[in-house]
């Protein structure tokens, strides 16, 4: 199928868009407020549908949807360390614009929440041995597995950007650029110690190695489904996704006032900072859903106020 009959066909619904992007994560669990809603609503627990964006979306040159897509596990290299992924959720709102481009609405926690992880070999794998004598000092006292115990959980750093719509159901395209940075927590590291950082992230841009799986569904306002809806769901179900395109900074805050040389010890050890090309996500299974009005230029002005009044009536 090529891409203009493709557009052609998701024009008459919603459009859509296919992405999940893998945190750290093997332990612990996702901690973000999140609302319950019903029926086909249901994955769109972080839907922005009150940002302004969304809610001036008129339904004619802007259209308004929401998009969730997760992925139960994977793997994420950075330089030297792999690290096993488990449960990532990714939500933002989409407004697809009359002259083909589109625009991203970030939840106000972040478009980004993941569980955290352990990362193997907590602080003995990341920075020892080490000929610093105040690293190695460090390193002896680690055989205590609280202290040597690192997680690392990945978070947002600006809206997603750079949205193809019609990526997520092809194979080998870039979806969407979702920029991030790693938290690593530890005693010794203290509470600021990242990789990358707000002004140079890691930016990851996954895209499908297969076809998923397409369907569709049909429902009321209120999630429940019927053939003759006003709102529409499209769904993209399990390709496996991968990005060997970005580049990683180097850790950066790491320590109790030691002026960098942790940061200096963890960088050296994992191979931070790495360019792109030595660096890979993989995510396993991921499912993506998006939801709009089936028609939304016959609500207009109103296609983004009638989508939040929408998504409000099936939250618990």
């Amino acid at each position: 199928m090529n891409r203009s009959s493709l557009g052609t066909r998701l024009a008459t619904t919603t459009a859509v868009l296919g992405t999940a992007l893998a945190a750290f994560a093997t332990t612990g669990t996702a901690t973000a407020a999140a609302a319950q809603p019903n029926g086909e609503w249901a994955p769109f627990t972080r839907c922005p549908v009150d940002a302004p964006a969304m809610l001036d979306a008129d339904g004619l040159a802007r259209t308004p949807q929401c998009v969730v897509s997760t992925s139960p596990n994977g793997s994420i290299k950075l330089g030297k360390t792999t690290v096993v992924t488990g449960r990532t959720n990714l939500q933002m709102g989409v407004v697809q614009n009359s002259d083909g481009t589109s625009s991203v609405v970030a939840p106000p926690a972040g478009a980004i929440i993941a569980d955290s992880a352990t990362v193997p070999g907590g602080l003995l794998g990341l920075m020892c041995p080490s000929n610093i004598p105040a690293i190695t000092t460090i390193c002896e006292q680690l055989s205590n597995s609280t202290l040597n115990k690192i997680t690392a959980t990945v978070e947002s750093v600006g809206a997603p950007y750079d949205f193809d719509q019609t990526a997520g159901i092809l194979t080998d395209l870039p979806i969407v650029a979702i920029p991030v940075r790693i938290h690593l927590e530890n005693p010794f590291l203290g509470s600021k110690c990242y990789i990358g950082t707000k002004s140079d992230p890691i930016v990851l841009r996954p895209r499908n190695l297969e076809y998923p799986e397409f369907g569709m569904s049909f429902f009321k306002g209120d999630g429940t489904v019927t053939e003759d809806g006003e709102m529409s769901r499209i769904n993209l179900i399990g390709a496996t996704q991968n990005d060997s395109t970005f580049a990683v900074p180097g850790a950066s805050g790491c320590g109790l006032g030691l002026l960098g040389i942790i940061d200096a010890a963890v960088n050296a050890k994992t191979g931070l900072p790495s360019a792109a090309g030595n660096n890979s996500l993989t995510l396993n299974d991921t499912r993506t859903h998006l939801a709009g009005l089936t028609a939304p230029g016959t609500v207009a002005p109103d296609a983004g106020r009638l989508l939040s009044q929408n998504w409000h009536s099936a939250v618990k």
